[in-house]
């Protein structure tokens, strides 16, 4: 008598055949295609000395990333954030953009976090002709124009002019400047030399120090002796709290301002007492609660400091915003392309009215920086917090 065993177990290794079929149909069908994705590439600080810069870049790159594929996207594509840590290194930054453009096959990228970084890839940018936004302040990376190249934090020269006119108001007229021996302190002293004359002010003395000096006395007891009625600091952390500690152990009686490349809590948490009378330019992101409702600015900034410390649970910075604030100039040049990246850069420079965390931008072909003086406030740390200067 013959089993009827095998034709059971056939059906059973068929059934179960068909069924990892559809298990694997399925899961083809819910991810999209990889012609359906864009790929953003992001190079960021995330660790090392510029953490403080980078990481807050690198969270808000995702945040945007993650918001607009939950609003459906561009034209249907979702967005992939291809993301590399640079450790504000230079020769890893390069590598980072190579492996960007010739390994993941990305369409635009974002970052880095400092001056000197952007400054190291641009000839590599401009060579692989691949849409480009820093997320770094010094003037030279978008003057001159450069064709791929566009950033979003905000420029130099408006952060001089800001400090010099609140100096000119006060009616002081002699100040000592020390700014850090990197690409963006040097733009910024040029800045600072260049402008003087402009606002009726001398510069008395001007001094450096290197990005990862423990002390600034000598150059500080140098600048002393000249008697300025201010100081201007220019550099990142951690050399600028460096310089107001000093100042405070010299017992030196002078007004000291810091670049908007201090403008973070990092800053406060650093200097710590010695941070307290500080002046700075910032953007309008520290200061967003206390902003006219009629300020073009105020929503998005509202939106994104709530997103970004509920997602995070730490307290936002401007720095963020450079990369939040790309991302969505990108999503906005990025519709209607298919992804060219010719087009993409065409779009970016005609972009206006943007308003966005670090400003309103106003793109051109003339201008791939985007804003002007509205973008900064001014503001004093008291009492370990900003307060508006209006």
């Amino acid at each position: 008598m013959r089993s009827n065993t095998q034709p059971l177990q056939l059906k059973w290794i068929l059934a179960f055949i068909a069924a990892v079929c559809l298990v694997f149909a399925s899961s083809a069908f819910s991810a999209p295609p990889a012609e359906k994705i864009y790929k953003i590439g992001g190079i960021f600080s995330v660790t090392g000395p510029a953490s403080f810069l980078g990481d807050p870049e690198k969270k808000s790159m995702e945040m945007a990333v993650e918001q607009i594929n939950k609003n459906g996207g561009i034209d249907g594509h979702m967005i992939e954030a291809v993301i590399y840590d640079t450790e504000g290194d230079p020769s890893k930054t390069v590598m980072s953009v190579s492996k960007l453009i010739n390994k993941d096959k990305v369409i635009a990228i974002i970052g880095p976090s400092r001056t000197p970084t952007t400054l190291a890839v641009i000839p590599k940018v401009q060579q692989s002709q691949i849409p480009f936004i820093s997320c770094a302040a010094g003037n030279k990376i978008v003057e001159p124009v450069k064709p791929w190249v566009f950033k979003t934090a905000q420029s130099d020269i408006l952060a001089v002019a800001s400090i010099y006119q609140h100096i000119k108001n006060r009616g002081l007229k002699t100040i000592g400047i020390i700014s850090v021996e990197n690409a963006y302190g040097q733009s910024g002293k040029e800045q600072l030399l260049a402008q003087a004359p402009k606002f009726g002010l001398q510069v008395v003395r001007s001094e450096t120090f290197g990005g990862k000096d423990s002390d600034m006395t000598a150059q500080l007891t140098k600048i002393r002796k000249e008697n300025p009625d201010a100081i201007v600091c220019w550099g990142t952390n951690p050399g600028p709290a460096v310089v107001a500690k000093n100042l405070k152990q010299l017992e030196m009686d002078i007004q000291l301002y810091q670049s908007h490349g201090v403008a973070s809590p990092k800053f406060i948490e650093l200097a710590g007492n010695a941070a307290e009378d500080t002046l700075l330019p910032t953007g309008k992101i520290l200061v967003a609660d206390l902003l006219a409702e009629s300020d073009p600015q105020k929503q998005v900034l509202t939106e994104y400091v709530t997103a970004y410390e509920n997602k995070y649970d730490t307290a936002v910075s401007g720095f963020g915003g450079y990369a939040y604030d790309a991302m969505y100039l990108l999503a906005k040049a990025l519709d209607g392309t298919g992804g060219d990246r010719a087009q993409i850069r065409k779009n970016l420079e005609n972009i206006k009215g943007h308003a966005g965390v670090s400003g309103v931008f106003n793109f051109s072909p003339s201008d791939h920086n985007g804003l002007d003086p509205d973008a900064f406030v001014m503001v004093r740390i008291k009492n370990g917090t900003w307060e508006l200067i209006k």
